[in-house]
């Protein structure tokens, strides 16, 4: 199948979770309001967010309690909630990928001589047994700091113009307040892609803005039916109430209009592994001038039954995006990207100091920069190579910058992030 892009570039754009006046307008509804009328709407919402509470928090085998303040419930691989969707009510689970890609380094434990291993910090506290998945607890307030119950783990859609073949390029990523700083491919057939990605903490300016680093998996038109698969790190105080950098996954078959949610917050994803939470903190973290952490992310598709597999490290297979969920990606991919973005806001007029990466520019270099390294697609033969033809976009390079490079270990790398606002970034 053939997708048109109509231009080189092509970037999600990840909307801004909700305003402030709709927060408090869902925490006064769910909170049961005054009396008369009011307190009516008040229980129907307060029953919505119960029951949306049991339909995600299924009953766990045993439960951990996380250092940072998780519960980590160890459920059934069986009962998780990707099999409510309409499309896997009869679906047979896969316990392992028909095939890995070639130059995959799975169950090969290597630690880089410039990073340090990573790992999660409900770990600190115990383990879910074989046979069970572990998912991190949804409470009350993670739902009430969402514009509704049904917006709950899902990005806002908004209907975006498509770029056209012009120069200089339109405005219009930064009009939806969102901001990037990417390497990409596109025109081809990809089945996967794969990264090591440095691990950091940015600053978050406002709750409602977040930052993350992540690969993107595309296929379709952005304006109505785009299929993107999602795997990176994100600080969002909106989603998970606190300003830890996360784990996390995103899938959509049609441009974040309906479907799909971020880590297990809806059904679709179909987690096996006993000792990854999506959705969970992840430690140790980089520091800068000191010690670096990061994480190896591999999504691909599996040749024999189609399904999207994602790896995380060289030991941990986490699970898979079923084939049924998606159109165009049933197929390929026809644009990867990998790299960071940012919600800009501007509450108060001026661009966000909010971080991207490390929060300091390329430049600045290892230990300094936050960096994607080993970037790689996999091609139609199953075969992880370098990609060809990378091309890099930012909206603005006085705020946020990429810079590429190629060397030894680190193959295809590049630089990325930067502070925000800044004297030459208003």
């Amino acid at each position: 199948m053939e997708v048109n892009f109509g231009f080189c570039l092509f970037l999600l754009v990840l909307l801004a979770p909700l305003t402030c006046a709709g927060r408090a307008a869902m925490s006064t509804t769910a909170g049961g309001g005054g009396g008369g009328d009011g307190g009516g709407d008040g229980s129907i919402q307060k029953l919505e967010v119960q029951k949306h509470l049991k339909n995600l928090n299924r009953p766990p085998v045993k439960s951990i309690k996380s250092p940072d303040g998780d519960i980590i419930d160890c459920v059934h691989v069986s009962h998780q909630p990707a099999f409510d969707h309409p499309d896997l009510k009869s679906h047979k689970i896969q316990m392992r990928p028909n095939f890995h890609p070639e130059g995959n380094n799975f169950g090969e434990s290597k630690v880089s001589s410039n990073s340090k291993p990573i790992t999660q910090l409900w770990h600190k506290s115990g383990r879910c047994s074989e046979g069970t998945i572990p998912i991190r607890r949804t409470k009350k307030d993670d739902i009430l700091r969402a514009s509704s119950v049904q917006n709950f783990g899902k990005k806002k859609h908004k209907s975006t113009p498509q770029p056209k073949p012009a120069k200089p390029l339109p405005d219009l990523f930064t009009q939806s307040g969102h901001q990037h700083a990417i390497a990409y491919v596109e025109g081809g057939n990809f089945y996967g892609a794969k990264a090591t990605i440095n691990v950091w903490d940015p600053k978050i300016q406002q709750p409602n803005e977040f930052s993350l680093s992540q690969i993107w998996i595309l296929a379709g038109s952005f304006n109505q039916d785009l299929n993107s698969i999602e795997a990176g790190w994100q600080v969002s105080p909106d989603l998970y109430g606190d300003n830890n950098t996360r784990l996390f996954t995103y899938w959509t078959s049609d441009a974040y209009q309906a479907t799909g949610c971020y880590n297990l917050l809806c059904s679709g994803f179909i987690q096996i592994n006993n000792d990854i939470a999506l959705g969970a903190s992840i430690s140790p973290l980089s520091n800068y001038g000191s010690s670096q952490y990061d994480i190896s992310l591999l999504v691909w598709k599996d040749p024999k039954e189609g399904n999207w597999w994602m790896q995380f490290g060289n030991d941990h297979v986490l699970g898979y995006w079923p084939a049924p969920l998606f159109s165009y990606l049933t197929e390929s991919a026809s644009m990867i990207e990998w790299g960071g973005e940012v919600v800009n806001s501007e509450s108060d007029g001026q661009h966000t100091s909010t971080q991207m990466g490390s929060g300091h520019f390329p430049d600045e270099g290892f230990g300094k920069a936050s960096y994607f390294k080993n970037i790689q697609v996999v091609d139609g033969d199953n075969k992880l190579r370098a990609p060809k033809d990378l091309g890099t976009y930012t909206e603005k390079e006085n705020c946020y910058n990429v810079k590429t490079g190629n060397a030894g270990d680190w193959g295809t790398y590049f630089y990325y992030g930067g502070p925000g606002r800044n004297p030459n970034c208003q």
